[in-house]
């Protein structure tokens, strides 16, 4: 009996596990969307031009809270900051190249076509990593890629596929996501070894940190002119506070996401973010949607569940002369070794 009721403690404490990483890989889909959603209103309705300021309140915010916890916790860096440097910069390059696309291509193109992250990250770490992929791992990404030309092939055709955020120029836009899929892939190979092989919270605590100030310097190059023609109003104040607060949303669960399970359950949330912005875009704005993204939304759907289900062996780390990098890296993938994969929308 003491057996039998252990099992059901066991199988009963299973079920909420899974439950709650559905629960936090949901939230994780919605902030993606909310993301899109709020930079389409900043971009296209309210017409403002400020990709890196919208990305300056967010790392400001994580900086703000993971780095209080931080400094409460009064231990030493586990990575010295330089390490963190690269990953901060290129997350800032990948925000600010996907949050620009939004003046030239439409909200469904990007929540897409930032499934390149994919791709960008088996190739990035089978150069700088040593990681070896399955065949059955290839085919799912070569799968992603095809629905992704799919959303090319149909925004050449139709120009944006009449979405809320019609881009006179989607091709270029196109381009842009993809490019800034390229920079959020490159982070993501950093994040693989931090959140798993290190702290969480002095990750996101520094990637808030170092992303703050070279958003500042970069805001102070480009986009100042902007800043000071924009009519600032109330429903823009509430735009930049709805994006902050849904990057902070996103930035905050993601990692916990990829710590409980791996990619599997952290790509297939992600994925879920694509449906979302399709129901957003059909009963909220009342507009029709090309029959190519369906397809393509097929075909990506079905590459990326090939390509999780596939567990990732760990493999070897390249060796570095910092004392404070382990030199064995695992995969983010591998729920009972560190392993595993980003996106964002």
């Amino acid at each position: 009996m003491d057996w039998l009721a252990m099992r059901r403690c066991s199988r009963t404490s299973s079920t909420f596990k899974v439950l709650r990483l559905l629960l936090l890989g949901q939230l994780v889909s919605l902030s993606t969307v909310f993301m899109s959603l709020t930079t389409s209103i900043i971009t296209q309705v309210l017409g403002v031009d400020a990709p890196l300021t919208q990305s300056l309140f967010t790392y400001a915010s994580l900086a703000l809270v993971f780095g209080s916890i931080l400094l409460y916790r009064r231990h030493k860096p586990l990575i010295s900051w330089y390490w963190y440097v690269p990953l901060a910069f290129a997350d800032v390059q990948g925000n600010y190249l996907v949050n620009k696309a939004y003046q030239y291509t439409s909200i469904t193109s990007v929540t897409l076509l930032d499934c390149w992250t994919i791709p960008w990250a088996i190739i990035l770490t089978w150069i700088f990593l040593g990681t070896r992929y399955s065949l059955w791992q290839l085919s799912g990404a070569s799968m992603c890629v095809l629905g992704l030309c799919l959303v090319l092939l149909s925004d050449s055709w139709v120009g944006g596929g009449g979405d809320i955020n019609d881009g006179s120029r989607p091709i270029l836009g196109d381009v842009l996501v993809i490019v800034g899929t390229f920079f959020y892939g490159t982070s993501n190979v950093g994040e693989e070894f931090f959140v798993k092989r290190k702290d969480l919270v002095e990750m996101v605590s520094m990637l808030g940190v170092f992303g703050f100030l070279i958003s500042l310097v970069e805001v102070s190059v480009i986009e100042l002119k902007t800043l000071a023609s924009v009519k600032w109003s109330v429903e823009i104040v509430l735009s930049f506070l709805g994006y902050a607060l849904s990057s902070f949303m996103f930035y905050s669960i993601a990692p916990f996401v990829l710590k409980m399970s791996g990619a599997t359950m952290f790509n297939l949330s992600l994925l879920t973010s694509d449906m979302w912005a399709v129901v957003f875009r059909v009963f909220l704005y009342h507009q029709k949607v090309d029959w190519l993204y369906f397809l393509a939304f097929a075909i990506v759907g079905i590459g990326l569940v090939i390509y999780s289900l596939v567990e990732k062996d760990s493999v070897p780390a390249p060796t570095t002369e910092d004392d404070n990098l382990d030199t064995e890296y695992q995969m983010i993938y591998d729920e009972s070794t560190p392993s595993g994969n980003d996106s964002r929308g």
